[in-house]
C-alpha cells in the first residue's frame, strides 16, 4: 500500500446553499509535490483549508499519517474532536499563504521561533538553533535580526516558509505564494519550493507557475467547480489531456 502521508475522502465543503468542494478524493503520498491548478473559483483554496482543518468539511474526511483530522470515531457516532486536540493535530499541516502574516513587531529569527517555543514548548536556544538552519535553508540567514518591513516580498514569503517548517510539518500546503509578488521576486520563493521538493518535503501547492510545477511536481490536479476533473502526471495533465477545458486553461496561462 502507498504510504499516503494525506488523504481527503469524498470530501465536500458548503457554504451556505453554495457547494464550493464536491466529493474530492485526493492522496499524496510521502515526498511528492502536488500542484493544484484551475480557474478562480474552482474550489482550490478552500480544499486547502480543509485539508489542515482551518475549514470544517461539511461532508467526508481528512487523515495526516492514517489519523482522521479534527474527529473521532465513538461506536457509531462521528465526534468532533476538543480544539486543543485539533490544533495539536495541525501541526503536522504547515501551511505558506499568499499574504505573508509576519508578526510585524518581531525580528525575523523571533517569528520563525514563536511557535516551536510557544507551542511546541522547545528550549529558546534549541529553537534558536533550528530556526536559524531554517533561514539558512531559505537563503536568509543573514536577515536573522532583521524587521519585516526591511525584507522584499520575497524575502517575506520565504521567512514565512522557514517558519511554517519550524513546526516540523508532515506536509505543507502553498496556496499561490508568489500570487502577491512582483514578477522579479517570484523566482526566489520558487527556488526556495524546489530545494525543498528535492529535499523530500511532501508538499501540495496552488499555483498557476507551470514551469515550477513542470520542473518540481510529480502531479497535477486540475479543479474546475469544487471538483477534481484530471489528476495524473505533469506530462498527462499539461501536454496530453483530452479535456478541452484543461488545454484552454492552459493555452491562457501560457500565452
Amino acid at each position: 500500500m502507498a504510504d499516503h502521508v494525506i488523504r481527503a475522502v469524498n470530501l465536500s465543503k458548503k457554504f451556505g446553499d453554495d457547494l464550493v468542494i464536491d466529493n474530492v478524493t485526493l492522496e499524496v503520498e510521502q515526498g511528492q509535490t502536488v500542484c493544484i491548478m484551475g480557474p478562480s473559483g474552482a474550489g482550490k483554496t478552500s480544499l486547502l483549508r480543509c485539508l489542515n482543518h482551518l475549514e470544517k468539511p461539511s461532508a467526508g474526511s481528512v487523515f495526516i499519517d492514517g489519523e482522521m483530522l479534527g474527529y473521532e470515531h465513538k461506536g457509531d457516532h462521528l465526534l468532533e474532536l476538543p480544539k486543543r486536540k485539533i490544533a495539536y493535530q495541525r501541526r503536522q499541516v504547515g501551511m505558506v499563504f499568499q499574504s505573508f502574516n509576519l508578526f510585524q513587531h518581531m525580528t525575523v529569527i523571533q517569528n520563525v521561533m514563536e511557535a516551536p517555543v510557544g507551542v511546541l514548548k522547545l528550549d529558546k536556544r534549541e529553537a534558536r538553533e533550528r530556526a536559524e538552519e531554517l533561514l539558512a535553508t531559505v537563503g536568509l540567514a543573514h536577515k536573522a535580526d532583521a524587521m519585516p518591513h526591511q525584507l522584499s516580498g520575497g524575502q517575506q514569503q520565504r521567512v514565512a516558509i522557514a517558519r511554517a517548517l519550524a513546526m516540523r510539518p508532515k506536509v505543507m500546503l502553498y496556496d499561490e505564494p508568489t500570487s502577491a509578488l512582483d514578477p522579479e521576486l517570484v523566482k526566489e520563493v520558487l527556488d526556495t519550493m524546489r530545494k525543498l521538493a528535492e529535499s523530500g518535503m511532501t508538499m501540495i501547492v496552488v499555483t498557476h507557475e507551470i514551469a515550477f510545477a513542470r520542473e518540481a511536481a510529480a502531479r497535477a490536479v486540475f479543479m474546475e467547480q469544487g471538483r477534481i476533473v484530471e489528476d495524473g502526471s505533469v506530462d498527462q495533465v499539461f501536454n496530453n489531456s483530452s479535456n478541452p477545458r484543461i488545454r484552454d486553461f492552459l493555452g491562457h496561462v501560457l500565452a
